[in-house]
């Protein structure tokens, strides 16, 4: 049996953290437009990198990129399991399209929080005619009201959509787009690999590049930006640089593995950020930490290096493969 890395108290560390966030110091102020870098490669909001779909402030995908086969479809129809190679069960409907899920949408209540050109490219799965099949209970399937008044289908709680730019059944473009955008699983969780299913908040991997470096719960690499600061603790990345860029939202102390907890200070270095935008962000050694929308599956790396300012986090919290300064 698997050795959850979640079953340590939670309050005790919460109470430590609180008394820590204080530590590396808090900034005062929003940082103007002008100071942020967010890559080179692509502007804030776009997320062409690797060829999958375009993005908007928001989190969303803008209309104008293109109709595919999910933006034709009305109807769900029989609810089936396809297996991906990547993502492991993925729940689709009739035509074997991929359904997904939004991170800004809830689930308890049901929610949607896409409306107007988000829902033109991410269209919501209507609710009246879908039904369980093969591998999907019944018992997960729900609805909700959206803003204009029709019903969308809820799986486990989370409204669910489809992506226009999956163009054929078992398109998976719409994984991963503005860190916010998902693939369901039968059960209305996101979509995961077996290898994912049980990592800590926070672990590290050896990639074959870069070395030891930092990943998340969903197997995604972590980066810090450079022109973030450390002493006292500051962002620089803010507005659309987020949806580029997600933060890491803070990890309790026990659901981590090798990282390095202490810091530069003793018992200093794990301290969870309060942004001047009113985001949690977890910190490594007070550096804030994010991972990267164009990275699609988790492996990749993508955002080592964009724009001369990303880079991938070692357990230390120090940059990996950044010119030294």
């Amino acid at each position: 049996m698997k050795t959850s890395w979640r079953s340590a108290s939670l309050v005790a560390s919460a109470a430590a953290v609180l008394a820590l966030t204080t530590a590396c110091g808090q900034e005062s102020g929003t940082p103007s437009a002008g100071s942020q870098n967010v890559g080179a490669t692509a502007a804030a909001g776009d997320y062409t990198v690797g060829g999958i779909g375009t993005g908007t402030a928001s989190g969303t995908s803008s209309p104008e990129a293109g109709q595919g086969a999910a933006a034709q479809a009305s109807t769900a129809g029989e609810l089936n399991v396809s297996t991906n190679a990547e993502l492991g069960n993925v729940l689709t409907d009739s035509a074997g399209l991929t359904l997904y899920r939004f991170d800004e949408d809830t689930a308890e209540p049901p929610k949607s929080n896409c409306n107007g050109d988000c829902a033109t490219a991410w269209p919501p799965v209507p609710a009246d005619d879908a039904e369980a099949g093969a591998g999907v209970d019944a018992s997960q399937l729900g609805e909700v009201t959206r803003a204009d008044g029709t019903k969308q289908l809820t799986i486990g709680g989370w409204p669910a959509y489809r992506f226009a730019k999956d163009t054929k059944a078992g398109d998976v473009a719409g994984q991963g787009v503005g860190g916010k955008w998902y693939a369901l699983a039968p059960d209305g969780k996101k979509a995961k690999n077996a290898a994912a299913a049980d990592l800590p908040g926070l672990s590290t991997r050896k990639d074959p590049k870069l070395g030891e470096i930092v990943i998340d719960k969903d197997g995604h690499t972590v980066y810090r930006f450079m022109k973030d600061t450390q002493w006292p603790m500051s962002t620089k990345c803010t507005g659309d640089c987020l949806d580029k860029w997600p933060v890491v939202a803070p990890v309790d102390a026990n659901d981590t593995k090798g990282i390095d907890l202490q810091g530069s200070t003793p018992n200093r270095g794990y301290v969870v950020f309060d942004r001047p935008d009113g985001i949690k962000q977890q910190s490594i050694d007070c550096v804030p930490i994010y991972t990267f929308a164009g990275d699609k599956k988790p492996g990749d790396t993508n955002g080592q290096g964009v724009g001369g300012t990303w880079y991938a986090v070692a357990p230390d919290g120090k940059p990996v493969g950044a010119p030294e300064q």
